[in-house]
């Protein structure tokens, strides 16, 4: 249908997948200004006709802002029930470290990504084990910093610039494993994008924001008592901060 008041009849789970993509000499704020109008349009026809239950996970970039400004204007609906997707970046980076250290995706715990789906993103692996082993006992350092964390960050691009087109068969396997397990759960890290209330790890309120998570009965639960205190990541966390606060500038007419 191209009706919104069909489309979000009663929905349970809705997949946000699309937004306007950014056109050649356009500025990220032009880009988060179209998607705020479209974004105020689809939350408000949630609000009127959506389950007050239903799960969303917004794809279209740029996906933490536009995520913000839906659950904004669908008021009647719980802010927790929104959230941006950055399961694809954490199984890019499962990946990744798979290949290098010539494991299974399978035998990775504990990997997440902080922060903007954009290339401020921190991909996280102190706390990361490979087969139970420490993941930074198992890589160099140099490998790290300079291919797993840009490649990481970049990868979408890197992806248009190979093929000619975007992953989007890896960002809908992605975002069925968002919600699988925000609604089966899983005691399993996982990384999404969610409602800040300023109490967690210093990222004030009112943003989106990716954390490590798992989840159960329909909720995830950010994991808490990390250590953030090392050089890299205060400067990573600031970085990936402070450009969505920027963001939130330029659509703050929406919210």
């Amino acid at each position: 249908t191209s009706d919104a008041t069909v489309g979000f009849k009663d929905v349970d789970y809705a997949f946000m997948v699309g937004a306007k993509p950014r056109g050649p000499g356009m500025e990220r704020a032009d880009l988060l200004k179209d998607n705020g109008k479209i974004f105020v349009g689809v939350g408000k026809a949630m609000d009127d006709h959506a389950k007050r239950e239903c799960k969303t996970i917004v794809v279209g970039n740029p996906a933490n802002t536009n995520c913000l400004i839906l659950q904004n204007a669908a008021k009647g609906i719980p802010s927790e029930n929104f959230t941006a997707m950055t399961r694809l970046d954490h199984n890019r980076a499962l990946t990744q470290l798979a290949l290098q250290t010539q494991a299974k995706v399978t035998d990775i715990e504990k990997l997440c990504i902080w922060g903007n789906h954009s290339p401020t993103m921190y991909p996280d692996l102190r706390s990361c084990t490979v087969g139970g082993k420490p993941a930074l006992d198992l890589i160099e350092e140099g490998w790290k910093i300079n291919e797993f964390t840009p490649r990481v960050q970049k990868r979408g691009a890197e992806i248009i610039d190979l093929r000619g087109a975007s992953s989007a068969a890896s960002a809908g396997s992605a975002s069925i494993d968002h919600m699988r397990d925000w609604v089966k759960g899983s005691s399993q890290w996982q990384s999404a994008g969610l409602l800040t209330d300023g109490t967690q790890y210093g990222v004030p309120e009112g943003l989106i924001f990716s954390y490590p998570v798992t989840s159960q009965d329909g909720k995830f639960k950010i994991i808490e008592g990390l250590n953030m205190d090392d050089e890299l990541t205060v400067a990573s966390m600031k970085k990936t901060t402070d450009e969505l606060l920027s963001e939130r500038q330029a659509v703050e007419h929406f919210l």
